[in-house]
């Protein structure tokens, strides 16, 4: 068994080693969004989701109204990840008949209503059935 991990990982520093090599002449224009990535994550990212999620603890006191909001929250994080490069600059390959023509920001802007419109509804649909319950759990 020991053979086998030494051989993985000889074969895996080999194989990180060789995508250095392939990357050094490219150094210059990747080293920024490299660094740049986990520099913006570190900063700015996490100490904002983390100030998002301290807020929402204090404001919104009930787990299943926290645990919808912070879902919408995550998807929409997600779909706005997903956009920026599509929304930041114009397709720098030719055009793919039927790709680039769509409306990015429409999209976008629907597929956030989408989201929100579904947990709404949820949490709606919760606190309706929690007071013919006779309990809120909304």
């Amino acid at each position: 068994m020991r053979t086998v991990r030494l051989l993985l990982l000889v074969l895996g520093v080999a194989a990180a080693a060789y995508g250095g090599w392939l990357l050094l002449p490219q150094l210059g224009t990747t080293l920024p969004w490299l660094l740049g990535g986990p520099l913006l994550h570190d900063v700015l990212v996490a100490p904002l989701v983390g100030l998002v999620g301290l807020a929402l603890g204090r404001l919104v006191t009930n787990r299943l109204r926290l645990a919808w909001i912070s879902a919408g929250l995550l998807a929409s994080a997600t779909l706005l990840l997903i956009a920026v490069p599509l929304l930041w600059r114009p397709p720098s390959a030719p055009p793919n008949p039927g790709l680039p023509d769509r409306d990015y920001p429409l999209g976008l802007t629907a597929g956030l209503a989408v989201v929100w419109a579904v947990i709404v509804l949820v949490l709606v649909v919760a606190a309706i059935v929690g007071r013919t319950r006779g309990t809120d759990r909304s």
